[in-house]
Formats: structure tokens, C-alpha cells, sequence
């Protein structure tokens, strides 16, 4: 080694001893790489860069948009659909595509233990930092469960994710396609500027025939909390401020008063009072779901354990569960989850 330093300047004698051990470590990297041990930088890097389609874009324009500007995501777990929202021209938010879930795990109503397989429900803030690009499930997004609110109310779980591979235990399942779509969409909103962006899980589309048809179950309650910010979002189409009180949350207009934010403290007279136009949609609701009610022509929904889009669902009953991988995952789904399987969705599985 110092023979080699024969008519080298220091400086000159470092950068090649780092270019030595840069060439070495390298190649023993490769080797591993090569040798199926580790997955490939460049891949990650290529799966996470992957641009927004073409057709996608092209829609944007159509509707006064770019891929910079902010957007939306709300996931309805009847429907088994995830839609992404994005601001238009107007400053207004517009539904600029709907995506079919492959898979969510759980039943109706909220998590609020590690182990009990439900998927969340409520209202969260994802950021640049909670983008996975390292996913076993191709690629991911965390949704920050639990939320302030869940927090103080003791519900516990981690690692509840959008994500590829329709694959779930208390995640929301795409397929590789879909979330890699949807995870370029996020990312470009965010390099564009929005700091965070808002997700909005709800047990259904809160409609009064939804709501009539749950109206017995014991979340009722903390649905219709959820509603006030799923109607506010509905008329104003500009993501609701969201604050904390009276074991609940509490929504606003955007530039409206800073709202509570101490889940366990009581409500104040004036917080989360209703735009009128909001109030009148939910007085007509309610009138609705009454209506519906007492006429007697409403059913129930009962789920052993989650559920999937009906394109998802007829797939795995025409062709069968490895069929149905092999055309939602560009890549296996981790041996190490139980329910890899894909077991109807409609069978008791393993708890997140």
C-alpha cells in the first residue's frame, strides 16, 4: 500500500484509496445481490419513481389539474374503494379517479387493539416521511394509526398501511398496479408543495340508506360523528379541519377557528358548529334515515372477516387464490404473513 503512494499527493493518495475500497465494497454487494440475499437499490428506487401514467396525467389536464396539486384520499370499506381527490383550477377538490380494493380484513367499525383485525377507521394525515418505498407489499403508505384520538382513547396497533399485494391484516390491500399508481400520485402532490395529505376511512358511503342499514350496530354512534366530516367535505369539497374533544372528533371549514384538540376534554358550546348548508344536509338525512327505517325495506351487512371488490371477489371464485396473486402482485406476497393464502376473505384469519 505505501509503495503505491509512490507519486501520489495526499489528497491524491485518498480519493484512490476510497475509490479501492468503493470498486470492493461494490462488488461483494453485487455478489449478494446476485445471490438473491438482499433486494436491488435500483429496484426500489425504480418501483418508487415510477411517473404518473400518461392517461392519468392527461386526465388531470382535462380537469383543470396538474400532478403538483394537493390531494385527497378517502377508502370506503363496504364499497371495497379507495378514490383519490385532487384540486382543480377553482381552489375546489374534484374525484379524479376510483381504485377497487383487493382486500381489507376485519368487520365494519373501528381498531382499537393490536391483534383485533380491523382496519382503521377515521380521519389521518399521511407525509413524505410514511411513503414506503421498502414495502414487502411492493409499495405502501402508513396512515399514522393510531391518531391523536385514538391515542387518548388507549387503542393500540402499528404499521396499518395502503398497500400493494392483496394481501391484509388490518390493511388496506391494493394490487401492486393500483398502489403503485396511487403512491406516484401521493408523491408528486407532496414534492409539489402539500406538506400532508388527508385520509378519510369510513365504513361505507354515508348515505341515509348506509346509515339505516347500520343503524343498529353498537359504532353507530362514532359514524356519525364520522359523518360530519364526511358531509362537510361533501358540500364545501375542501378537506375539513379536524380537532379533538368529548371522546369525538370536531370538524371545520378551512380557515375557520383553531378548533380542540384534547380528545378526553369536554367540547366547548361552540365547537364543530355546522355550516348551514352542512347543517341542512344532515337535517335532510336524518329525515331520510327515519324514513327509511320505518318503512321496514332496509337490510343488514354481516362480515366474518372483511371483504373485496366484486371484480376482486369473482376472480377468486372463477380462477382461485394463486390465479388471483399472480394477477393483482408483480411480486410474492411475503411467506411470513399467514393469510397469504388468500383465503376467502369470509373465513376467520390471523390477527394485526
Amino acid at each position: 500500500m505505501e509503495k503505491r503512494a509512490v507519486g501520489f499527493g495526499a489528497a491524491q493518495w485518498i480519493r484512490h484509496v476510497v475509490r479501492r475500497v468503493s470498486s470492493i465494497v461494490g462488488l461483494a454487494f453485487a455478489g449478494i445481490v446476485l445471490a438473491g440475499c438482499v433486494s436491488s437499490v435500483m429496484d426500489v428506487n425504480q418501483k418508487a419513481s415510477q411517473p404518473v401514467p400518461a392517461k392519468l396525467v392527461s386526465d388531470m389536464r382535462g380537469r383543470a389539474m396538474s400532478p403538483s396539486d394537493p390531494i385527497v384520499v378517502r377508502i370506503f370499506k363496504q364499497e371495497s374503494e379507495l378514490e383519490i381527490w385532487k384540486r382543480d383550477r377553482s381552489g375546489r377538490y374534484a374525484l379524479l379517479k376510483t381504485y377497487p380494493m383487493c382486500r381489507w380484513s376485519g368487520k365494519l367499525g373501528p381498531k382499537k387493539r393490536n391483534g383485533d383485525r380491523q382496519a382503521p377507521e377515521g380521519f389521518y394525515t399521511v407525509d413524505a416521511g410514511m411513503l414506503n418505498p421498502n414495502s414487502q407489499y411492493y409499495l405502501s403508505f402508513n396512515l399514522g394509526y393510531p391518531n391523536r384520538l385514538e391515542s387518548a382513547l388507549g387503542y393500540t396497533g402499528e404499521a396499518l398501511m395502503v398497500h400493494g399485494a392483496c394481501s391484509s391484516s388490518g390493511c388496506y390491500a391494493l394490487t401492486d398496479e393500483g398502489v403503485a399508481e396511487i403512491y406516484a400520485v401521493a408523491r408528486e402532490a407532496l414534492k409539489g408543495g402539500q406538506r400532508i395529505f388527508q385520509v378519510q376511512a369510513y365504513p361505507f358511503r354515508m348515505t341515509p340508506r348506509n346509515m339505516a342499514e347500520n343503524r343498529s350496530d353498537p359504532n353507530y354512534a362514532f359514524w356519525q360523528n364520522l359523518k360530519q366530516g364526511y358531509d362537510l367535505f361533501e358540500v364545501t369539497k375542501q378537506p375539513p379541519q379536524v380537532g379533538y374533544c368529548g371522546r369525538g372528533y370536531v370538524f371545520g371549514a378551512p380557515g375557520a377557528d383553531r378548533l380542540p384538540d384534547d380528545p378526553l376534554a369536554a367540547c366547548p358550546a361552540e365547537a364543530g358548529k355546522a355550516d348551514p348548508l352542512v347543517a341542512s344536509r344532515q337535517q335532510s338525512d336524518e329525515r331520510a334515515i327515519q324514513s327509511l327505517v320505518s318503512s321496514g325495506t332496509i337490510t343488514t351487512h354481516a362480515y366474518t372477516d372483511g371483504g373485496m371488490h366484486p371484480v376482486f371477489r369473482s376472480l377468486l371464485q372463477r380462477d382461485g387464490a394463486k390465479s388471483l396473486a399472480k394477477k393483482t402482485s408483480r411480486t410474492a406476497v411475503p411467506v411470513s404473513r399467514p393469510d397469504a393464502a388468500l383465503a376467502d376473505p369470509h373465513q376467520p384469519g390471523p390477527a394485526k
